[in-house]
């Protein structure tokens, strides 16, 4: 009988070796990455940790504006939704007074001997065969028809509200979804933004600061106050301005707009309500809400805006300066308009 022998073993050569070995580089590099024992990556200088943290705020305020702009359609949304519910609960209240007078017309041909079929029909609690059967108001007479159409009508009326107030409903759950992820975005960057600030000691974290170039407390700038009033364009940029002073030193907090905090957009938007103007809540809207004007124009309460996506703006006060609400790591302060990239600048009547 033939020996049973044990399968010779494949020598890994060629391709075969080449392939197990960036197997095992790929894994211990995988194994290296999720059990911390590889080589950390190089340790952020502050001014590399400044810059990223910038950039994070940045995105954060892009967001913040996404949400500013759904909120105020979710909120628009909610109104209409109210309004339209508001009047379907009106018409209903209508539509049971005209049944009840179909009703008493109803009892009154009963006890003569026999019902209308058009009183039935207007009497039924099922409004779709009602309506289906509309052809039966033709049986009734004069003032029969008249008030059978016209509790007919109210029905329709009522089923138009009705499927205006589905579709605002569904509109406001759209818009609530938005907000929720963008709330999600905006903590999420503006968590990061923290965690590499608390990387740095309290000595490096000071030295970042805003290198002099803007006032963090908020109190510089007042005695400028007169000047930039009596320069404003008209008499709401004034008094825009001089709330925009009266708020310096408020904290930041995104979504806020006042008293007491404020965003960017919120800043602007409460600084011309308080001088009676209304303005839309976001920034690429706030751009289109007056007249635009060149850098070179530019006169104490025009809007300043910043960056390609319009995602910032301020009010400017004069000298190259404005005031704005920054980021959560700083206060509504006096700040230059060259801080950032400049993308425009509009004029409110």
């Amino acid at each position: 009988m033939a020996a049973h022998r044990k399968p010779s073993r494949r020598s890994l050569n060629g391709s075969s070796a080449r392939t197990a070995f960036t197997i095992a580089l790929a894994g211990a590099a995988t194994a290296t990455g999720f059990d911390g024992t590889g080589h950390a990556e190089p340790e952020l200088t502050p001014a590399q940790v400044k810059a990223k943290v910038d950039k994070l705020y940045q995105e954060a305020e892009v967001a913040t504006e996404k949400y500013n702009g759904a909120k105020e359609k979710a909120d628009a949304a909610e109104r209409r939704l109210s309004t339209l519910r508001d009047e379907a609960a009106r018409r209903t209240d209508k539509l049971n007074s005209a049944r009840d007078a179909l009703g008493s017309m109803a009892a009154a041909q009963y006890r003569d001997g026999g019902l209308d079929p058009a009183l039935q029909l207007a009497l039924s609690d099922d409004p779709d065969h009602y309506l289906e059967g509309a052809e039966f108001v033709d049986r009734a007479g004069t003032r029969q028809a008249a008030a059978v159409t016209g509790v007919r009508k109210q029905l329709r009326e009522i089923e138009q509200l009705r499927g205006a107030a589905r579709v605002e409903l569904a509109s406001l759950k759209a818009r609530q979804a938005e907000l929720k992820r963008d709330k999600k975005a905006i903590t999420g960057k503006l968590d990061a933004a923290r965690q590499l600030m608390s990387s740095l000691s309290p000595e490096e974290r000071a030295g970042l600061g805003d290198s002099g170039r803007a006032s963090r407390s908020g109190t510089g700038g007042r005695d400028d106050l007169g000047s930039a009033t009596a320069e404003a364009s008209n008499s709401r940029a004034a008094a825009a301005v001089s709330y925009a002073y009266a708020k310096l030193g408020s904290p930041y907090v995104w979504g806020a707009t006042g008293p007491d905090s404020f965003d960017c957009s919120g800043l602007v938007q409460a600084a011309y309500r308080s001088a009676g103007t209304s303005l839309p809540r976001t920034t690429y809207a706030q751009i289109d809400a007056g007249r635009r004007v060149s850098r070179s124009e530019l006169a104490p309460g025009d809007l300043v805006f910043f960056y390609s996506g319009i995602s910032h703006v301020g009010i400017y006060v004069g000298n190259g300066q404005m005031i704005h609400a920054p980021n959560p790591s700083a206060p509504v302060r006096l700040a230059p308009i060259d801080e950032m990239p400049f993308a425009g600048a509009a004029r409110v009547g």
